[in-house]
């Protein structure tokens, strides 16, 4: 399967590992409906291809990610929109992304320095892990430019940190910086910025070399957890745990363990 890139998004696999790099460095990686549209293709397309392992999100230049691009999504034409275009259109645009991101089976790694505002800053906490700088300015712009959080802030903070905090980030529009974001366990972790490069990829490597469907299968059981009474969960389990038992990459595991060796895993 190919996976092209768009301008402002660059797209390669290397390997099992398919990286997503936003690249519009001039506008602090502000995404515009290019990208989105482009992210959610990618996304959808690679949650089936068996060749993909895990999903690396990073950005060029100095900044992850200044939010969605308002002034480009706002200047499409010269008419004024009807009423209602902002609800018709977020469903198919960041409100399907950050959805998409929590619910394919491969787990996302989002690397990330500088600032992450806005869209930036909930794209890097709806991946599965997120190791940024321990400068990295996290914010949400949204009080200070007058209007309502979007693309999920308002959902996934609170389940990470609590009401507490959450207002803290969405009412009184705090930032934090990295250390403080994993800290406070918004994010798996930080680092310095000379360093993050090799400890996020040091974190891909490992989740590529590990048992896809298994992995998969715990996030989608993590994801659909939180609306569930314990009885239907556990049915999850174990349809999950009849599935991941089906594996290749279970019977490895269990070869491996009886050998008393590291088990090497094909992602199958």
């Amino acid at each position: 399967m190919s996976y092209d890139g768009v301008p402002g998004l660059r797209a390669e696999q290397r390997g099992p590992v398919l990286r997503l790099t936003l690249d519009r460095a001039d506008r602090r990686n502000a995404i515009n409906d290019v990208v989105l549209d482009a992210m959610i293709a990618h996304l959808v397309a690679s949650g089936t291809d068996e060749s993909v392992r895990v999903i690396a999100i990073d950005a060029e230049g100095p900044d992850f990610c200044a939010g969605s691009d308002l002034i480009a999504n706002n200047t499409r034409s010269e008419r004024k929109p009807r009423v209602g275009s902002t609800q018709r259109r977020l469903p198919n645009k960041a409100n399907r992304l950050i959805p998409l991101m929590l619910e394919t089976q491969l787990p996302i790694v989002a690397v990330v320095r500088g600032w992450a505002a806005g869209l930036g800053f909930h794209i890097a906490i709806a991946s599965d892990f997120c190791v940024a700088a321990d400068d990295t300015r996290f914010w949400e712009p949204f009080m200070a430019r007058g209007f309502t959080p979007d693309s999920g802030a308002t959902w996934l903070l609170p389940r990470l940190i609590g009401l507490v905090r959450a207002r803290q980030l969405l009412l009184l529009g705090d930032e934090i910086t990295g250390a403080t974001a994993a800290d406070w366990g918004i994010i798996h972790g930080c680092c310095a910025s000379e360093d993050l490069t090799s400890v996020a990829g040091q974190l891909i490597t490992r989740l590529s070399e590990a048992p896809t469907v298994s992995l998969g299968l715990t996030k989608w059981l993590l994801q659909t957890g939180n609306g569930l009474d314990l009885d239907r969960h556990l049915q999850n389990e174990a349809l999950a745990l009849e599935l991941s038992s089906r594996s290749d990459d279970f019977k490895e595991g269990l070869a491996a363990f009886r050998d008393k060796r590291d088990a090497k895993f094909q992602g199958r």
